[in-house]
């Protein structure tokens, strides 16, 4: 059986969750695994008519038979991972199979400060972080001074960490933010109300699941964030600060890149990002606006509205080729149910020169402007579709169309927020 990934191929917020839970329901999947990211993550999940939101949680929470696990490459806020878990349990959801890494890094309060002071004090220059502590947290880990989920039970452990962490915080607090040096033992303390019932819910996290690919179950590893906003493959400094391309996720999980069968791209019909960065076919217009409306394009985890554009093939090549993608999920067609006209990104011009492939250097890509090729809309509501065939003809045209310059074939098109509203188009 698999090991199958899903991932982003945009800025994010493209249904990765929907995706998951799709081939989750059509597949026997035993495991699914978050590997990166944090709290700033959110998907949403429409079942049986009500809708759920995850955040740090991997949206396998919702299929039951399926363990869920925090792999080592999340940083994990135990408030906000007690407060999902509570919003779940009181919905009646079973979350007794979650599987937390021991070397999963914790994010802490101070982490959240530091996140929040830091991009005030850029300005104008703000990257747009969700003020959640997922930067500090990694900036932490690099440096080597951060707090594992296996420290918090072992409080002299932790009490030498939270010490030599903020030694460096605290002058950086004090000195140039102007803010109050946060007290070692009262993060001793907040970090160690949280052990206990932690505790069941942590493993070798590695082990676990080499041991169940050796026994030939299916393992779904499920991203976060997206390939436009990966530290390295992204549009850098505009970017999250973890590796959400498929590379990252053997790190992120403690699997060899051998154990990888699948590697499926979740793309929008058309394209959106949250925060600050160049986004080439942003709308200012009143079909940027038709797009934020009719596809409800408000963060789940911050509540802030995306940036819409349309369709960019260019992003999606260049997705498929550095993820290795075996194919695409597409999602949100019937978002594009009442446009008349349909553009799509098919390269850029830069500074006079036509380009095909994403631009080399940040400055490029700044300067890049979209060149379109324009498609018939179809006009006609696609909600009930459930076969490609049962498409009208201008929405089939304009998905080959998407296909055939995206770089990897499309296994399945979403029609709308339900579970069952999925075109699989290449089972």
């Amino acid at each position: 059986m698999p090991a199958i990934v899903i991932l982003g191929a945009q800025w994010g917020d493209e249904g990765k969750g929907k995706a998951t839970d799709q081939l989750a329901t059509t597949d026997t999947i035993d495991y699914v695994v978050r590997t990166s990211g944090g709290h700033n993550a959110g998907h949403t999940i429409v079942v049986n008519g009500e809708k759920y939101a995850t955040h740090l949680l991997p949206s396998g929470i919702l299929t039951p038979g399926a363990t869920s696990v925090i792999a080592n490459g999340v940083v994990v806020s135990p408030e906000a991972l007690f407060r999902e878990l509570d919003g779940l349990i009181e919905r009646g959801v079973d979350v007794a199979d979650l599987v937390v890494s021991a070397n999963a890094h914790v994010i802490a309060s101070y982490h959240s400060t530091i996140d929040k002071v830091s991009e005030r004090f850029l300005g104008k220059n703000q990257i747009g972080t969700t003020g959640r502590g997922i930067g500090p947290a990694y900036a932490d880990k690099v440096n080597r001074v951060g707090i594992r989920v296996a420290d918090l039970f072992d409080e002299g452990i932790l009490r030498q960490k939270v010490e030599a962490a903020l030694d460096l915080r605290n002058h950086l607090l004090t000195k140039v933010y102007n803010r109050r040096a946060v007290e070692v033992e009262a993060i001793v303390a907040e970090l160690t109300s949280y052990a206990e019932r932690l505790r069941p819910m942590v493993a070798d996290t590695s082990l676990l699941l080499n041991q169940a690919l050796d026994r030939g179950e299916t393992v779904l590893f499920e991203g976060a964030q997206a390939t436009m906003l990966d530290v390295d493959h992204g549009t850098y400094p505009f970017v999250t600060s973890s590796n959400p391309v498929a590379g990252g996720v053997c790190v992120g999980a403690g699997v060899g890149p051998t154990r990888i069968d699948r590697v499926i791209g979740v793309i929008k019909a058309y394209t959106t990002r949250v925060g600050s960065g160049p986004f080439p076919t942003e709308l200012f217009d009143a079909d940027g606006e038709a797009l934020q409306r009719i596809g409800g394009e408000i963060g789940v985890s911050t509540g802030r509205t995306r940036r819409c554009g349309w369709y960019d093939a260019v992003i999606a090549r260049y997705s498929a080729r550095v993820n290795g993608l075996t194919e695409f999920f597409l999602t949100k067609l019937d978002v594009l149910d009442s446009f008349e006209r349909i553009p799509v990104c098919v390269g850029y011009e830069v500074d006079g020169q036509r380009v095909d492939e994403m631009p080399m250097t940040q400055t490029e890509f700044h300067h890049a402007t979209p060149v379109y090729e324009y498609f018939d809309g179809w006009k006609s509501d696609i909600s009930g579709c459930r076969s490609f065939g049962e498409l009208p003809a201008n929405a089939q045209t304009y998905v080959k169309a998407l296909e055939e310059m995206s770089g990897a074939k499309f296994w399945g098109i979403g029609v709308g927020p339900g579970r069952e509203q999925t075109i699989v188009v290449h089972g």
